[in-house]
C-alpha cells in the first residue's frame, strides 16, 4: 500500500515532499525514539548549523569523494542585480547573479559534529546525538525514499578505538532489536562510501575492512552503522585527553523521512505505523 505525504505535496517531484500531521507525528516520534537510545548511553543532545563553511567540508575531502551529491549556497550578488536577474522561464538565478558559494550543506549530519569538535581534546568516550536537515543531489527524487532535503538523526562517538567500536555493536543490536518489534524485517549490509581517497591506502583498507553497514527495508537503506577510524579525528585535530592522539570517531545514522517511508509500506498507514512504533516503544529494556 502506498502511503501519500500530503494531498498537497508540490515539491514532492522535486524531492521537496512535505509531511501532513500524521507524518509529522510519527516523524517526532521516531526521533524522540532515536535520540532516547542515545541519550540512555550517555550521549549529550546538541544542535548543529544547517550550513557549513565550505572550505571545512573541502578540508575533509567532502568535494573529492561525494561531488554528485554536493549542493551550495550563494548570497545575490547586489551588484549585478540590474543585469542579471531572475529567469522565470528557467526558474533560476544565472550564476553571474550570485556571489561565490562559500557554504554548504552537509549530506550527513555527523560533519557538523567533526567541524564543532576541531581542535579540542576530548574524553575517550565521548557522546554526542544530533537531528540535522541534510541534502543530497540526486538524479532522481522519489516521495519520502529519496529527497533532496531530509532529516538526520545520529548519535556519534568520539574516542578510542574501542569506545567507537563498541558503540556501533550496540547500536546494531538495538536497530536489529527494534526493527524485530516493529515487525519490520531489515537486511544488513556492507556498503562503501568513499571518505577517502580511491586511490589512497586507506581506501584500499576500506574495501577489505568495510567501514560502512546500512540496514535496509526491501530495497530502501533505512539506518547505517559507521565508522571513520581515525580519519576526522586526524583532519580535525579532535585529540584525547588521556593520551593526546587523534580520536576515533564511528557513528549510527537514521534517515527519518526513510523510517517514514518503511514503515508505511509494511504496515499500510499512517495509524497503523504509529501503532507499531508505540507497542515497540512499549517492550521497554529488550529493545
Amino acid at each position: 500500500m502506498t502511503v501519500t505525504t500530503t494531498p498537497a505535496s508540490v515539491g514532492e517531484s522535486r524531492g521537496l515532499p512535505s509531511l501532513g500531521p500524521e507524518g509529522t507525528a510519527l516523524l517526532r516520534l521516531l526521533d524522540d525514539t532515536f535520540e532516547g537510545w542515545g541519550v540512555s548511553a550517555g550521549a549529550r543532545p546538541m544542535t548543529m548549523p544547517p550550513l557549513l563553511p565550505a572550505a571545512d567540508l573541502a578540508r575533509l575531502d567532502y568535494y573529492d569523494n561525494f561531488p554528485h551529491q554536493a549542493v551550495v549556497a550563494a548570497p545575490l550578488d547586489l551588484s549585478a542585480r540590474e543585469t542579471d536577474e531572475f529567469c522565470t522561464d528557467s526558474g533560476c538565478f544565472p550564476c553571474t547573479a550570485l556571489q561565490p558559494a562559500a557554504l554548504g550543506l552537509p549530506s550527513a549530519s555527523c560533519y557538523a559534529v567533526y567541524i564543532d569538535h576541531q581542535g579540542r581534546q576530548v574524553a575517550d568516550d565521548t557522546l554526542i546525538t544530533v537531528v540535522g536537515w541534510c541534502f543530497r543531489k540526486e538524479e532522481h527524487y522519489e516521495g519520502l525514499r529519496r529527497q533532496l532535503g531530509f532529516r538526520m538523526r545520529e548519535v556519534v562517538a568520539i574516542g578510542t578505538r574501542e569506545h567507537a567500536e563498541s558503540h556501533l555493536t550496540r547500536f546494531t543490536s538495538r536497530i536489529q532489536a527494534f526493527a524485530e518489534a516493529l515487525d519490520l524485517p531489515l537486511r544488513k549490509e556492507a556498503a562503501c562510501d568513499p571518505f577517502f581517497d580511491k586511490g589512497s591506502s586507506k581506501a584500499v583498507l576500506q574495501r577489505l575492512t568495510p567501514v560502512k553497514h546500512e540496514f535496509l527495508y526491501e530495497d530502501l537503506a533505512i539506518a547505517s552503522v559507521n565508522t571513520h577510524r581515525n580519519f576526522f579525528g586526524d583532519r580535525c585535530e579532535i585529540t584525547l585527553e588521556s593520551s593526546g592522539s587523534p580520536a576515533f570517531t564511528s557513528c549510527a545514522a537514521f534517515g527519518l523521512e526513510r523510517w517514514l517511508s518503511a514503515l508505511t509500506r509494511r504496515h499500510g498507514s499512517w495509524e497503523a505505523a504509529t501503532e507499531a512504533v508505540l507497542r515497540a516503544n512499549a517492550a521497554g529494556p529488550a529493545i
